[in-house]
């Protein structure tokens, strides 16, 4: 979405069919291992996490920001990974944090 200068004119780039556009950032992609299933920050500070999330980039694994440390987000803030994926088997739910939305 783009605004201009006054915020009159809204325009929204979409696909086909009112499809958003693929986030070219899947396509930087390499499979990657994952660490253990743990976030290690939340581990030394005590916390329980809420939900596991793995870096697409380098198989970091740390909490979601459903947990109280967030420290996904805080690796993507440090190394500018931008996609993460649910650490859950079956699961397809990944982020990309630079698009701000699922991918």
């Amino acid at each position: 979405m783009t605004l201009d200068a006054e915020v009159t004119h809204v325009t929204v780039r979409v696909g086909l069919n009112g499809q958003v556009p693929r986030c070219q950032h899947l396509d930087l992609l390499v499979a990657v291992k994952h660490g253990l299933p743990e976030c290690k920050q939340c581990l030394a500070l005590g916390w329980v996490w809420a939900r596991l999330l793995v870096c697409l980039s380098c198989g970091w694994v740390a909490c979601s920001d459903d947990s109280p440390g967030g420290h996904a987000k805080g690796h993507y803030e440090e190394t500018d990974h931008p996609v993460v994926a649910e650490l859950d088997p079956g699961s397809t739910w990944r982020w990309c944090y630079v698009h701000g939305r699922t991918v």
